[in-house]
């Protein structure tokens, strides 16, 4: 059995997290088994799977990049029988890949899963990217990127037809038979009625995810009138600020905050529309998950337009609350034909199943 070593923060319910999750649980475990090195203490959403599936959590409790090179490239050093290191923490990759390097691992794979980086504009950002881009270029022996743009966000120009594009794909068979069987499942479990508009919005409470303006939504379509629930799907360090906000709009009744889920598919089965109003993003899972399911969803221009797999169910807007309004009334009206859903997941490489034929293959002429 061949080990391969993660490189990761810590696996939350995330997208790259969710990613890795989706192979792990689908790929031959007599052949290849996965450990993860995270960044903290903390446990993580999916600790208690991975120990489950016979993985390893490996923590290295390092704030400084520089320390935390060394940390891994010891616990490297003295683990001989990793021979391939995945890394899947962005710019923070030239660390982890140098780290293997140095310990002299043989194959070290650089994966990128996001479109694009929240720092912007200062000096020391763009010398620091530049840096990273090139230690990356320089001492990866494999580039993955889950797509074209996530791939010019971290390979230079010159590598990009090196690298290979596997999509965040899942288990798309599993999502669609949930979205097809439970349309009722919100109204059941929150007593809604049929004819309530519900609405998800599914991410961690941070300031990138712009709960806020989602709020300021929920209080135009009371305004209005509108019977509606909105359902904020996740947890965060502004979860108590997003709180207090809803009160302050005294949307208690229509604004419902449910903490970190394991039922998401189901939520979503039973949503009318899921909304992403994103200050930026990646490339959310969340999206291939609820396409899978046929449910629409209107999120915001800061998304790659990579998310859309071309099922009529993404909807891009600008961040405008009156735009978003209009948008989610008229997309609640939308007939879904969900007849393509499966057929198209395949052709687009979104489905778990290949996904995992393409990285068993890499791993084995790895070796």
């Amino acid at each position: 059995m061949e080990r391969i070593l993660h490189i990761i923060g810590k696996m939350d319910r995330a997208g790259a997290e969710t990613m890795l999750m989706n192979l792990y649980r689908n790929i031959n475990r007599d052949k290849y088994q996965f450990d993860f090195v995270v960044f903290t203490n903390d446990k993580g959403d999916y600790d208690d799977e991975i120990n489950a599936l016979g993985g390893k959590i490996i923590p290295i409790i390092e704030a400084n990049p520089f320390k935390r090179l060394l940390s891994l490239e010891r616990f490297l050093k003295a683990n001989k029988e990793y021979k391939i290191v995945h890394a899947h923490t962005l710019f923070s990759n030239a660390f982890h890949i140098l780290a293997a390097k140095r310990a002299k691992v043989p194959f070290r794979i650089s994966h990128s899963h996001n479109t694009d980086d929240q720092a912007r504009g200062f000096l020391i950002s763009k010398i620091y990217k530049t840096l990273s881009k090139k230690i990356i270029d320089t001492y990866s022996t494999y580039k993955i990127a889950c797509g074209e743009e996530a791939a010019k966000c971290l390979f230079v120009k010159k590598s990009l037809q090196e690298v290979l594009i596997l999509p965040n794909a899942i288990d798309s068979q599993l999502f669609y038979k949930i979205g097809t069987e439970n349309s009722d499942y919100i109204n059941e479990n929150f007593c809604t009625q049929k004819d309530t508009l519900k609405i998800v919005q599914i991410g961690r409470m941070l300031e990138v995810k712009n709960h806020t303006f989602s709020i300021q939504i929920a209080k135009k379509l009371k305004e209005k009138g509108v019977n509606f629930k909105m359902f904020f799907v996740g947890r965060g360090e502004l979860s108590e600020n997003i709180e207090n906000e809803i009160k302050i709009n005294n949307l208690q009744e229509q604004v419902l905050m449910l903490g970190l889920r394991t039922d998401i598919p189901l939520l979503m089965a039973g949503a009318d529309i899921m909304i992403m109003p994103s200050l930026f993003e990646g490339f959310p899972v969340v999206l291939v998950e609820s396409q899978s399911t046929g449910l629409p969803a209107l999120i915001s221009e800061n998304i790659s337009k990579e998310v859309d797999l071309g099922l009529n169910l993404i909807h891009f807007a600008e961040l405008d609350i009156d735009t978003w309004v209009k948008k989610i009334l008229t997309i609640r009206t939308q007939v879904v034909n969900k007849d393509n859903i499966i057929p198209r997941f395949y052709e687009t490489g979104f489905d778990i199943h290949g996904s995992v034929k393409i990285i068993e293959k890499i791993y084995n002429n790895l070796n």
